[in-house]
Order: structure tokens, then sequence, then C-alpha cells
């Protein structure tokens, strides 16, 4: 599943390369002397007697900050329109502004908070000689200013409107376009306007407004100009719908929760912009320190490995190994603690030979520990060694590590690979000349279960898991012999959905199921064919007795009927605590009180996608899309943080 992960990754990249390459190659390829004919702003081409013999008066300073017909135009607009998603403010019109031809592209930030939001078209004021008319112009919505990912790039129709001159000479004018634009997810993104096209060929200019009087969230707009760099912001509106609302439970307009509201949710650790990749969850240690992957950072950009610790009530963070990248190993997964105080992880690297999903590698088993050097500075680099590579997907292909026992021996899983291609179960065994792996279980799809997606070592020495069943690997003979402790009724039980397993006690367990079982009656036949729930299981004599908790559908994302459940934590008085991820991540995540059956706090996709608790109570994760405190507060998309959620009441 990671390494599936890892290629949709890759493709991404792919996809973001291939657009940028569009986008710089759609951009006009103008003679030096051609765009240096006309300088970038309005106001100065007005100080040029070429141009200033074009406009409605002669050039002079205004004597006033506005004339009465731009004041009546400027006035402030209120609250968003229904058909308006993001609207940086009135026309200024006596300012400057910013020329969107020969060559020149001005860029404006723009943010959507809603989910499924369909661009439908934009407008902006524009400067230009009396009698001109702007007829079409290029407009782009990008991942950043003047390129990144391209989601939109199109020549389209303007409609003038309410033209009112200014004390420069120019005509201020409202131009408008409908479009069948882009259907963004909540987050920032950059409108680019060049290549406006005038009849008579003279330059078209986009007001500056630098966000006065704006009321969109997230405005007024960052801006930037390619021949100049930073520059104040323009007025304009970007027209469209969302289709569905916001993820808050508080019906805020910003997806990422406001941390002062949301019962005791803090930003512990920022995360930079770009460096964050895929976040495993965090691992605790018995000094109350978190460990912790990125799959994107690091000194090589391949990932890394950090610590984040507590000295006199302060977080700190280090970077304690930055992986190399290639077959030395890259975007790391979660890991365990071992003795010692040992980390053992997976990551993508080691033989290439495993071809399927768009990738080569077939993953290594690695683990870290501090550095035998000498440290004698606050933050110390460890060591990382590969214990063992995967050699070819009839072998635990993309394995994980998930348990040891008091010999040392590591258990893990992987979701593919094996004799049937259905996953595997392994084990590896620390000897005097390196380690060596065994397969103890190949899954073979049928009632033994199919892709595992979580595996413990249970109190009693057994191992226990989910594979589309719950499972219990009992050591037998040499071996071991499974037991399916639940099948879950309502038959062909997928799991694309994940499943997790904890240990609530002797003989006692929690899990999450999510069933996709396309018209064979869902889980535990709530007659839903897609939906998560979360159970018990106890164990008296020989016998297991499973009880549903909670099934989804009670309302918790407002925008999906069905959702699944990843991980699952205990407080200290036993409360039980959900990460839960509406429509497969593609709308919404919260974290639920599984017992008063509410849920604590919800974001975006994804921010609540793993959960640990620690001695006192509290509740820790990462997210990859959601910062507090960074470039702009309770952002989505474009930073990434270690939370801690303390929810008492």
């Amino acid at each position: 599943m990671q390494s599936q992960a890892r290629s949709l990754t890759s493709l991404f990249r792919t996809i973001s390369f291939v657009a940028i390459a569009t986008l710089v190659t759609m951009l006009p390829t103008v003679p030096a002397g051609a765009q240096n004919s006309v300088p970038p702003t309005a106001v100065q081409a007005a100080k040029m007697p070429q141009f200033a013999s074009k406009l409605g008066r002669p050039v002079k300073r205004p004597s006033s900050p506005t004339s009465p017909a731009l004041a009546r135009a400027r006035m402030h607009r209120g609250p968003l329109d229904s058909n308006d998603i993001y609207d940086n403010g009135p026309t200024n019109g006596n300012t400057d502004a910013w020329t969107i031809n020969f060559g020149y592209i001005t860029s404006d930030s723009f943010n959507v908070a809603n989910y499924n939001t369909n661009v439908t078209g934009m407008s902006f004021a524009a400067w230009m000689a009396p009698g001109d008319t702007v007829t079409s112009a290029e407009v782009s919505i990008t991942s950043s200013e003047n390129g990144g990912t391209s989601y939109f790039d199109q020549i389209v129709n303007f409609t003038q409107s309410n033209c009112v001159g200014n004390d420069y000479g120019y005509n201020v004018c409202t131009e408008t376009a409908s479009f069948t634009g882009p259907t963004l997810n909540a987050g920032t993104y950059w409108v680019n306007l060049q290549n406006a096209s005038v009849p008579n060929g003279d330059p078209v200019y986009w007001d500056e407004n630098s966000g006065t009087g704006c009321t969109s969230p997230g405005c007024p707009s960052l801006a930037s100009e390619n021949t100049v760099g930073t520059i104040p912001s323009e007025s304009f509106t970007i027209l469209g719908s969302a289709t569905t609302t916001t993820t808050s439970t508080t019906n805020d307009e910003n997806p990422c929760p406001d941390p002062q509201l949301r019962n005791g949710l803090q930003e512990i650790q920022e995360l930079d912009p770009g460096t964050v990749g895929w976040m495993a969850g965090l691992t605790i240690n018995g000094a109350g320190s978190f460990y912790g992957t990125l799959g994107g950072g690091g000194t090589y950009g391949a990932g890394m490995i950090y610590e984040l610790g507590r000295k006199a009530g302060n977080w700190f963070f280090s970077s304690l190994y930055s992986f190399l990248g290639g077959s030395n190993g890259s975007s790391p997964s979660g890991f365990i603690v071992g003795p010692e105080g040992v980390l053992y992880g997976a990551a993508s690297g080691g033989i290439q030979n495993c071809p399927a999903y768009g990738g080569t590698y077939c993953g290594v088993i690695y683990e870290a520990r501090p550095s035998m050097t000498p440290c004698v500075t606050a933050s110390c680099t460890w060591d990382e060694t590969t214990i063992y590579e995967f050699t070819g997907f009839s072998d635990a292909w993309d394995g994980t590590v998930s348990a040891v026992d008091s010999a040392g021996n590591l258990y893990g899983i992987s979701f593919w690979g094996g004799a049937y291609g259905y996953g595997t179960l392994f084990e590896l065994s620390p000897t005097q000349g390196g380690w060596t792996e065994t397969i103890l279980h190949n899954f073979t799809g049928g009632s033994d279960g199919a892709h595992p997606t979580s595996l413990l070592m249970g109190q009693d020495g057994n191992l226990y898991g989910t594979a589309g069943v719950v499972f219990q690997f009992v050591p037998s003979g040499g071996g071991w012999t499974e037991n399916v402790i639940e099948a879950f009724t309502g038959g062909a039980f997928q799991v694309w959905g994940a499943g997790s397993l904890i240990q609530n006690g002797p003989g006692s367990f929690y899990g999450s199921a999510f069933c996709h079982s396309w018209g064979y009656g869902g889980c535990n036949d709530e007659g839903n064919e897609e939906n998560g729930l979360i159970f018990s299981l106890s164990r008296s004599g020989v016998d297991w007795g499973f009880d549903v908790l909670h099934v989804y559908g009670n309302g918790e994302c407002p925008i999906s009927n069905w959702g699944a459940y990843q991980t699952l934590a205990i407080g200290t008085a036993g409360e039980l605590y959900a990460t839960e991820s509406a429509g497969l991540q593609y709308f919404c995540s919260g974290i639920l009180d599984v017992q008063h059956e509410w849920v604590i706090v919800s974001g975006p996709p994804s921010m609540f996608s793993n959960l640990i608790s620690d001695a006192s109570g509290n509740l820790y994760g990462t997210s990859p899309v959601c910062s507090f405190t960074g470039g702009s507060a309770r952002t989505y998309g474009a930073y990434g943080m270690v939370w801690q959620l303390s929810p008492h009441w």
C-alpha cells in the first residue's frame, strides 16, 4: 500500500513537471526591445510622451484620492456573493496598475475554502486608454506564481463595463469572463493574467488595490510580476460555486481548525512546505520523546527520521538521519522501537526487481541507532543500516515491521507480494552473520484473509492483526498456525480502506475496519455497501466475543455518509479514540470519541490520519496538510505539522 502511495506520488510529480513545462512553453516569446518599450506599470507609462498623448487629460499628480465616480465604483462590497469564490476587494483605480500584455505576467494568490469548488469565471479591474476595449486575455490557475502545477490555462473572452476615468487619464473598467474552469479543493492557488488583447494593440493594466476592503478568507492576496517579483496585490474576483461545504464542525470557512477553538488542539512542531512528503505516525519511547519519519526532505530530499522531545516545557526538533535515496533508501514509513532504543522500519530501496505498480525497488528493512562517534553538540545524528532487502514480488514485497519479541525477532507484514500476491506475514531473526527472513504465512485471498493492514504482538506472545479478517497466529511445532477470530459477516470483505487493531488488556482488543463489499451487505450486515466500523474482541476461554461499538453514518463528516476508521488510541481512563477519514480521504478527516459518538475535531483530508496517546492522556499525531503558525495561519496544503490534542472536559 505504501509503495502504491509512493508510485502515485511519483506520478503526480511527473504530471506536475509536464504541466510546468507546458506552461513555460506557452509563455509569449517577445523580443527584448518590444517588451521594454512598454513599462511594467500604468503610472510609468503615463509619464512617457508616446503613451500620455493617448490619455484623456494631461498627466498630473492626483489632486484628490479619487474622483467622485471612482469613489462610488470602489465602495466596499461586503460579504461574498453566492457566485463568488474569492474577492480581493473593490477597484482602487488611482494608485497604479500592472501591465498584462507585451510579455508581462501578473499573478495573484487566492484561497479556496470549500472542497469540490467549480471555477466558472473571473472579473478584474483594468486600466486602458479611453476608447480601448479588452477583448480577451490568457487566464491560468496554477499552484504558484507564473507556474507550478497548472490546473487551467486558456485564452478567454472578456466583456467590459462600468468604465470610469481616473486622475491619470485612463479609463478604469470592470472586465468579466465566464469559462469552464477547474474543480479545486480547499487550498491556496494563483491566478495569472497575460497576453491581454486590445484591437489597436495598446497596453492593458491590472488595477492595484493592495487588498484594501477584501472580505475573503486568506485575503489580501500575495502578488508577483514576472519581471519585478513581489508586488502589491490587485483587484479581482474569482467566480464559481462549491458543491460541498467545508469539513469544519463549526462551519469555519478555513478547513484547517482553529487551535484555540478546538478542545485543546495545538501545533507543537511546524514542518517546512515542500519537504513533508508522506508522514507516518509517531512512535513514543520510554523517556516521553517521539520519533517520526518524513517521506521527503532531509539533506538529500529522500526522507528523514526525526525526534521530537521536550525540555523545560519546550519542544525541540532534531533530525536524526537523512536517507540517501535510490537503492540506499528513501520515503521511509513508520517504525517500532526495539531493544536498547534501536529503531526498526521500512523504506523504499534495495533490489530493483519489483516493477509492479510503477515501481522498481523491492523495499528494505533498516535499523537506526545513535552514532558510535562521540557527540558534543545538542543535536546528534544517528547511524542507519539496511538489515534486509526484499528479493522480489514473491517475497514480502515492500513489507513493514510492526512487532518485536523478547528475543529481538522482528515481525512484519506486506500488503502485496507473497506466493499468491495477497500479502505475507514474515519474521526477521538476528543471526551471527546478519538477519534471516522467514515467510510465516502467504495470504491466499480466501478465508485466511488478504492484504494485511495491521499486526501486533499480543500480551500472550501470539501475533494478532487484520487482513480482511481478524487473525491470530500461534507458535506451533516450529512454525505458526493461523486462527481466524472474526471473518465479518456480509461476505466479500475488502480492506482498501485499511483496518487496525490495538490491545486493551489480556484477551481484549479494539479494532477498526472499512467495508467495501460491493453489494454484499457491508460490515456486520449493517446494510451499507460502504461504511466503517469500530469493534471490540474479548476472549472467554476458547471463545471470542465480537461486538460492534460504532458504525460510520452519524453525520461525522458533513459531506459524506460513509467513511473509514484508520487508527485507534486508548486514554488513561480507558477512553477509546479513533481517526476517521470520510470518503477514502477525499473529503474530510477527524478524531472521534467512540464512547460519546461525537467528533472532537475535524479537518481536511489526511489531517488526522494517525493517533498515539501518552501517559497523561494527551493525543498526538501528524498532518501533512495543515499548519497553525507558519506562513499564512491555518493554511491547507502548504505546511505540515505535529499536533497535540488534550481532550479533557
